[in-house]
């Protein structure tokens, strides 16, 4: 895949600019605080639905301005002419055209644009809470299967609806509490449903990345331990976990949902008074983390910064892999790597970004970045950003 121009409008920093770009690398190269990342971050909206940086799309907008369009232009791996367009805004839906035609719901845009984006917050992967993990599988899910959004959508919306009930069911006594019990038990069956696929994709993902994060990892970190990844499960362990050496390769890596829906129901059945004291759901993969080890060691609370920085990149990275073989082959958006890392692990990475089609670089020191490719200034004037392309650069 190939994003050919980038058009935005009133977006962040941006009151009006368009960017041309070509296949292979691109460099953005601009003092901290000039808004390299806008453009990294607006790239990345119109790939996932979502920043990278915010939970809403009220910051997206410039100061002043009511609605921020994004206009991306494309072509797939065939070669095929697309685009992609988003008007986003606070308080409002955002419109979406797909191929000049207006899409119902903006989920129904995932997998139009591919992207596996890094930034210096992703290490929150390895050493964030458990949401950080879940949701760098349910992003790399959404880009891959389309309908794992919507699988998610409504498995988030019953979670909200039973909790509701939980907290209401927490006042009540007699006839009134068996009305609400028999209520909980039809969302209770709609969050087994919808979390057992939700489980079953999770872990799909987790086998296939083992082998490529395990192979990025010890390049980029030149480190003979080897990275295992394990789904824990509030439901206890309803799929199992293969050996690192039996999941590559699997012929179905995805697996049968019926033992995950029968664990969940267990489970569901074992907290339910916890539940009812406590108002809320205990169980289902909203609970659930990913665990990652270096060698024999949880890397959440040992691994050290370098060990950190490397994992969490060599995640991102073998996301690349895993969307490359379902559709297109994603864009690669580095924002700031080169920076943190020494020149041994810049020259690693720049190794890695060669088997990439497209790679966009923010750098404030264009010196940092180790690869050939285009050049782009990015600097504010006048309180507005500016673009000024110079062509080919080669590495530092």
């Amino acid at each position: 895949m190939w994003l050919r121009r980038l058009e935005l409008s009133d977006l962040r920093s941006y009151e009006q600019v368009t960017l041309d770009l070509d296949e292979g690398v691109s460099v953005l190269v601009g003092p901290n605080g000039q808004g390299k990342t806008n453009l990294l971050e607006a790239i990345y909206r119109a790939a996932t639905g979502g920043s990278h940086r915010v939970a809403g799309d009220g910051p997206l907008v410039r100061a002043g301005k009511d609605i921020g369009v994004i206009r991306c232009e494309l072509s797939t791996d065939e070669g095929r002419r697309r685009t992609i367009e988003l008007e986003v805004g606070s308080g409002r839906r955002t419109r979406t055209k797909v191929d000049g035609q207006d899409v119902r719901r903006s989920a129904d845009a995932l997998g139009v644009l591919r992207v596996v984006m890094f930034a210096p917050e992703d290490v929150a992967i390895v050493r964030g809470d458990p949401g950080e993990r879940r949701r760098f599988l349910d992003d790399l899910l959404a880009q891959r299967r389309p309908a794992f959004a919507a699988a998610k959508h409504d498995h988030d919306r019953a979670l909200r609806q039973r909790n509701q009930l939980l907290k209401q069911a927490r006042g009540l006594r007699g006839e009134a509490r068996d009305a609400a019990a028999a209520t909980l038990d039809v969302w209770t069956e709609q969050l087994v449903r919808h979390g057992a696929q939700i489980i079953a994709a999770r872990v799909a993902a987790i086998r296939t990345l083992a082998g490529p994060v395990d192979r990025f990892y010890r390049d980029l970190a030149d480190r003979p331990e080897r990275i295992h990844l394990i789904y824990r499960s509030s439901a206890g362990d309803v799929v199992g976990h293969l050996p690192e050496d039996e999941q590559e390769g699997l012929a179905d890596p995805v697996p049968d949902t019926a033992p995950i829906m029968a664990s969940l129901r267990e489970a569901f059945a074992e907290h339910r008074e916890d539940e009812l004291a406590r108002g809320q759901t205990l169980v289902g993969p909203h609970r659930d983390d990913l665990e990652l080890s270096i060698g024999t060691l949880l890397a959440r609370g040992y691994s050290s910064h370098g060990e950190a920085w490397s994992l969490a990149l060599a995640l991102k990275l073998a996301t690349f892999e895993v969307l490359a073989q379902v559709g297109d082959r994603p864009i690669v958006l580095l924002d700031d790597v080169f920076a943190e890392l020494d020149r041994s692990r810049r020259e690693r990475l720049a190794a890695a970004c060669d088997r990439f089609d497209q790679t966009l670089v923010t750098a404030a020191v264009e010196e940092d970045v180790p690869l050939e490719g285009a050049r782009v200034d990015v600097r504010i004037e006048d309180g507005v950003t500016q673009l000024a392309p110079r062509g080919q650069a080669g590495a530092a």
